[in-house]
């Protein structure tokens, strides 16, 4: 470690020299300049209108409410199971497989269950190796319930760091200086739709996964759309989807999953200390690509390790902070909710365009923060330790909840509080910059000045959380990348270095780009894996409802074991 510190510092100091004596227009703005139309080019075609609003929108929020009634609203029936299983309380379960040996219907066929050793019946079977129950060869239970490389904790913690980074900071401080208090009440909605849809996708990305001789494991929605529509007889609407959406992953990890952040971490970073060079941005984001590098080397297994310590860490120090502030102002606490209810359905933001340009401002945001119906999660939770699918959907649904129902919303309240004083204008230049103290601030640095004005210091506390929030994003993401860039191109070690490589550029071209043509870029990166997901999603939500009953008998049969 100390080789890479080492490294790193000679690497910054002499670049930090030289940006400081470079004034005039340099290499940040040529890479700005450069990335813009790109930003431009991608962002008109995947945000195609329908009768004035954008389809991807329309079919994401479509879908979710068809997910929650369908599934008779499992964002809240099954939250608290949700929590157990993250808590290991049905883990012997899953590992033994219980429902296969007693029948998918939870009835142990009239049988004593309070003395029955698993094990030993699974030992004791008298079936040919050919017999499949429930679809399993009863040979490989066992095998499959040590298929997988990380617990239900660390694939929670290792999505929720691909989810929880600057959209819960950048993007709520955005999505309010666009469209005022209202653009929350519609997150907050979004999000918990959201968590019916991710429930659907990362059940699928763990029933559909491939696992290496190695034990390595490769899933996602490229794995249900080739496997899941290849049962379903469309093998070759299947292969289309899978490429098209690894493309768009790959275009997600290198825009919203990395650009954007190192863009968040720059702004920030800059401001703090007072970096005013032309190639500052430029000289960051070849820091941050060698920080992110150094811990990206290691795999799924590194990021677990490293995403189960400091996503904990990172969230309850964010949370600590903001409900300090909200608790600090609890007079004003129901003042700022009445205000988000009347500006969702009556909104006065400058420039917003009334009732829907508010909701499209609400849901676009929070959709980008959690990424429910984008399907990247799934390529995380795919790499649990179970033998149950449905397990770890269920687990993912409390992703859209503590990203965007409590982190997004607590930032938007400590903005909306801050701002009861007239700090700025809501709408403010149309682009997401507003106007507090003479000056322009967007993004991340809005968030900020509310922290200013209520916590001494705060800006090295945000900076430090935007910093931590950024990187885990990032490395979380670069799996997410990585594993679509082996779909398409192979799982070689060459393969693995050159999207490393185009990977860590990126990091670089979003410290040095604008917040303009970077989140437009990473908006549609994201948004547009929405469009091959979906396919998997309706061909193959009936799996999923099988899968779910299949998980609950299980449960219902350890229950009356124990009874």
């Amino acid at each position: 470690m100390k080789k890479y510190l080492l490294f790193i510092l000679s690497v910054f100091i002499p670049l930090l020299s030289f940006a400081q004596e470079t004034q005039e227009v340099g290499i940040d703005q040529k890479i700005d300049q450069a990335f813009q139309p790109i930003s431009d080019f991608f962002s008109a075609i995947v945000f195609f209108p329908v009768a004035g609003t954008p389809f991807v929108l329309i079919l994401l929020v479509a879908s979710a409410a068809f997910f929650t009634i369908y599934f008779g609203f499992p964002n809240i029936r099954f939250f608290w199971r949700a929590i157990q299983t993250v808590r290991g309380k049905y883990e012997d379960i899953e590992k033994h497989g219980a429902a296969e040996l007693y029948g998918e219907d939870g009835i142990a066929q009239g049988q004593d269950l309070s003395n029955v050793d698993i094990e030993e019946h699974i030992e004791n079977l008298d079936v040919d190796d050919n017999l499949a129950i429930d679809g399993d060869i009863v040979d490989t239970i066992r095998d499959e319930s040590s298929a997988g490389e990380v617990s239900h904790f660390q694939a929670l913690a290792t999505a929720v760091s691909g989810t929880v980074g600057n959209g819960n900071i950048a993007g709520v401080a955005l999505a309010i200086a666009l469209g005022g208090p209202g653009a929350t009440f519609w997150m907050i909605v979004c999000g918990l739709l959201g968590m019916s849809t991710k429930f659907v996708e990362c059940t699928l990305g763990v029933q559909y996964r491939d696992v290496g001789e190695d034990g390595t494991v490769y899933g996602g929605p490229m794995y249900y759309l080739t496997k899941g529509l290849k049962a379903k007889g469309f093998a070759t609407l299947g292969k289309i989807a899978a490429v098209v959406f690894a493309v768009f992953c790959i275009g997600g990890s290198f825009g919203g999953g990395n650009a954007a952040q190192s863009n968040q971490a720059t702004i920030v970073l800059k401001e703090m200390f007072n970096m005013t060079s032309a190639a500052s941005g430029f000289i960051v984001g070849i820091v941050l690509a060698i920080i992110v590098g150094i811990i990206i080397i290691g795999g799924i297994k590194r990021i677990a390790q490293v995403t189960e310590k400091v996503v904990p860490f990172m969230a309850i120090m964010y949370v600590v902070a903001c409900l300090y502030i909200i608790l600090s102002n609890f007079t004003l606490i129901d003042d700022a909710v009445a205000l988000i209810v009347k500006e969702a359905f009556n909104p006065t933001a400058i420039g917003v365009g009334g009732f829907i340009g508010v909701l499209l401002v609400g849901f676009k945001r929070a959709a980008f923060s959690n990424e429910a119906g984008a399907g990247s999660a799934s390529i995380a939770h795919s790499a649990v330790r179970t033998k149950y699918s449905a397990s770890e959907g269920l687990v993912a649904l409390l992703e859209p909840f503590i990203d965007t129902v409590l982190i997004c919303t607590m930032t938007a309240l400590v903005i909306i509080i801050f701002n009861f004083g007239g700090a700025f204008q809501y709408g403010g230049d149309g682009l997401g910059a507003v106007m507090i103290g003479g000056e322009s601030f967007e993004g991340a640095g809005i968030t900020a000045k509310a922290f200013a004005e209520y916590i001494p210091y705060s800006d090295v506390f945000l900076t430090i959380a935007v910093v931590l929030f950024a990187v885990s994003t990032m490395i979380s993401w670069s799996y997410y990348g990585l594993q679509s860039w082996k779909f398409l191109f192979g799982r070689g070690k060459v393969a693995d270095l050159v999207y490393k490589l185009l990977f860590l550029t990126f990091v670089v071209v979003g410290a040095s780009a604008s917040m303009n043509s970077i989140w437009a870029f990473s908006d549609a990166m994201i948004f547009a894996m929405v469009f091959p997901n979906m396919v998997g999603l309706f061909f193959l939500f009936p799996v999923v409802k099988k899968q779910l009953t299949r998980y609950l008998n299980a449960i219902k049969l350890k229950e009356q074991a124990i009874e």
